[in-house]
């Protein structure tokens, strides 16, 4: 009887450490996708969302990761037990948090995580503003921040638990810069950052395209993946990219934002980041919103994909 005790015991202590308890409930992570708006390949929200969520299904033990298509969930349980929420969604004026700003900060006064991406970091200056100022640290501010496309070339990654794991690596997306960010607060932590081409802050004053203190500030290293951790408690984190639905086939990107979903959730980063396997061309076609055009050029994407997981 004892040896069998001893085996017994030696097994359980050989168990990983994420191993939920017999009767323990699992972390509810609750995924808000937007409707599709700029065409096949970009902003494919509810793509990227069930994406993210089979990736943390599979590979986090302990999660429970949920998708919400198109709309706020008005179901009275869908929030209950949430660890975090991600919001990835077009933002401005539409943006589906703004009606439900009063009923979100009661959520998230619950210490419950909360994550945006792309878009979904856009909302107007004032009441909208200030609480994502509180919620997640910043937001893109019209007539202050921009939206354009390029190379963002990230080249040194800090020493964070939602880097663990994650490479120096470049993406060509529409990494929005020059947010506004909770300065006040001391709270706020650059994730990825990189230094946008010149001719990026060339644009003519407007709410996306430029304003004289972007074009001042040529060569200035910008901050488009952050970590917030709130005073009162709870975490957020904002990712200015995802405008392309390819990009999360982006080995160390989407490693990236994995650990950020987790962290948020307020759970244990892997020392190596949360592992996903690299998604198919097919894998990525799936839970599209519009349908595939006529002149897909499936070899094209999946070389791109190819060239973006080179060794640096």
């Amino acid at each position: 009887m004892n040896y069998v005790l001893i085996v017994l015991a030696l097994l359980l202590a050989a168990l990983p450490s994420q191993v939920i308890e017999a009767g323990e409930a699992k972390k509810k992570i609750v995924l808000l996708a937007g409707k599709p708006s700029h065409g096949f390949g970009s902003h494919d929200h509810y793509a990227g969302c069930m994406l993210l969520a089979k990736c943390l299904n599979e590979n986090v033990p302990g999660v429970e990761a949920i998708v919400h298509k198109h709309v706020w969930p008005t179901n009275a349980d869908a929030f209950e037990g949430a660890a975090a929420i991600i919001i990835y969604c077009d933002g401005g004026g539409g943006h589906m948090a703004i009606p439900k700003l009063k009923e979100l900060d009661e959520i998230l006064k619950k210490g419950v995580g909360l994550g945006c991406i792309h878009y979904g970091v856009e909302v107007p200056k004032g009441d909208p503003g200030e609480a994502f100022l509180r919620w997640i640290g910043g937001y893109f501010e019209t007539h202050w921040s921009v939206n354009p496309h390029w190379v963002a070339d990230f080249k040194e990654i800090p020493q964070h638990e939602i880097t663990r794991g994650v490479k120096p690596f470049s993406t060509n997306d529409e990494w929005y810069y020059n947010m506004r960010f909770n300065e006040a607060s001391k709270k706020v932590i650059p994730i990825l950052s990189a230094v946008p081409p010149d001719n990026t802050r060339k644009g003519k004053d407007g709410p996306h395209s430029g304003n004289p203190f972007v074009r001042e500030n040529v060569g200035r290293k910008e901050h488009v993946v952050w970590a917030f951790e709130r005073p009162e408690g709870g975490r957020g984190f904002g990712c200015t990219g995802g405008h392309v639905h390819w990009n999360w086939a982006q080995d160390d990107f989407r490693k990236c934002i994995l650990n950020a979903i987790v962290w948020i959730a307020n759970m244990p980063v892997p020392e190596g980041g949360v592992p996903s396997k690299r998604p198919t061309v097919d894998d990525m076609l799936s839970n599209h919103d519009e349908a595939v055009p006529a002149n897909f050029d499936k070899a094209k994407i999946e070389q791109r994909i190819e060239d973006m997981n080179k060794p640096r």
